[in-house]
């Protein structure tokens, strides 16, 4: 590091744990920041698309405003505490996690983009692998937090290697942006024509049973492979990039890891870019891979259309049902979405040149996730290099 000035994060802000309630309450509301946005994203997204039922204290107590930082606080391992996100705005009646803690400024020594990116850093997030307690869970208590020390330059400084790297963001949010598009013109394309059933020529269809002449009603196992993920040992997983890269629950979302393991397993729990990849706890999310091979992990599993050609369509036509169990399968502390769930989904099949439009949308929105990858990387690497003063300003 350059000779900047060595400050504690409880110099800079004042710590809060985040909004615990019940499973019944969540899926309408108020926006919510969930563990899973912290743990994936720098900052946080323009838009919260989670929903809790909150009252007009919890929403005072558990606000979220410019310069707030969110740092995971609980989990299954001690790899997963530490992650930040950084509000970079104000979010109106919004509320964040219990599994999270707020940092809110009581200083404007340090600019909101400038921590955001610090504590991303490999070499700070190490250090919160000694202050994990582990019981049955590992946690950060809120005084090994605060006794975390940053370095910070001037402002000026803090603002021109923001600069650099929100460069990277800003490709990084356009590209996320026409992956949305893309995704919303997927989602409805396959309502007009196989819920509707407007689709091209249907005024001349035959309709017998509520099915037009020529296609049909299958099961998702009888058009697709699924294959489940392999129960690792857990005590092997590192972020060292030792071994072989793994997708967790938590990696889906993003479509890359930085996770990985010295355990080996057979070629069949290998995933490959492009591959559809499903979450099945908590939070059932849906992706096509964009990192390199890796291994799946237990509690995620992939799907393959056995028609690679219906692959577009196919990651469209299975977001409704497993977002219905998502919303409907109750767990004793989290929902699981099991083989028996699976093994019922059912979906409409029409004649194959009805997935050519849905295909060209995958490969656009595959390119532009691998596109995605690629500027991460590179953000990442520039990252270390210019908050130590190896690249001059």
């Amino acid at each position: 590091m350059k000779n900047w000035e060595s400050v504690k994060l409880g110099d800079l802000y004042e710590v809060h744990n985040g909004l615990s309630k019940g499973g019944k309450f969540f899926g309408s509301g108020y926006p919510f920041l969930t563990f899973s946005t912290v743990f994936n994203n720098y900052f946080l997204p323009e838009e919260l698309t989670d929903f809790v039922q909150s009252t007009e204290k919890e929403r005072e107590s558990y606000s979220i405003l410019r310069g707030d930082v969110f740092v995971t606080r609980t989990s299954e391992t001690s790899d997963e505490l530490g992650m930040s996100c950084v509000a970079l705005k104000d979010y109106p009646n919004a509320t964040y996690n219990g599994f999270t803690k707020r940092m809110r400024p009581i200083t404007d020594r340090v600019l909101p983009e400038y921590i955001g990116y610090y504590m991303r850093m490999p070499s700070f997030r190490g250090e919160f692998q000694a202050f994990s307690t582990m019981t049955t869970r590992a946690s950060l208590k809120n005084e090994d937090l605060l006794s975390l020390e940053v370095k910070l330059p001037e402002i000026g400084e803090q603002k021109r290697i923001a600069g650099i790297l929100s460069a990277y963001d800003a490709l990084i949010l356009n590209n996320q942006k026409q992956i949305k598009l893309l995704e919303e013109a997927a989602q409805r394309l396959y309502k007009e024509w196989f819920v509707n059933l407007r689709f091209p020529g249907h005024e001349n269809a035959e309709i017998v049973d509520g099915v037009p002449v020529g296609w049909k009603k299958e099961k998702l196992i009888d058009i697709a492979d699924v294959q489940y993920g392999y129960a690792f040992d857990g005590s092997l997983f590192n972020t060292q990039k030792d071994g072989m890269p793994i997708i967790r629950i938590r990696n889906i979302p993003s479509g890359i890891t930085s996770d990985f393991t010295t355990e080996e397993a057979d070629a069949q729990y290998i995933i490959h870019n492009g591959d559809i990849v499903v979450g099945m706890d908590g939070e059932f999310h849906i992706n096509s891979w964009c990192g390199d091979d890796s291994y799946l992990v237990q509690r995620t599993c992939c799907m393959k259309p056995r028609n690679n050609g219906m692959k577009g369509w196919f990651l469209t036509a299975i977001y409704e049902p497993i977002k219905y169990f998502e919303k409907t399968v109750v767990g004793a502390t989290v929902a699981h979405l099991g083989k028996k769930h699976i093994d019922t989904i059912t979906l409409l099949t029409g004649t194959s040149e009805l997935y050519v439009p849905f295909q060209r949308m995958f490969e656009k929105r595959q390119l532009l996730l691998n596109q995605n990858r690629l500027l991460c990387e590179a953000r990442d690497r520039i990252l270390p290099k210019l908050m130590s003063g190896e690249i001059k300003l």
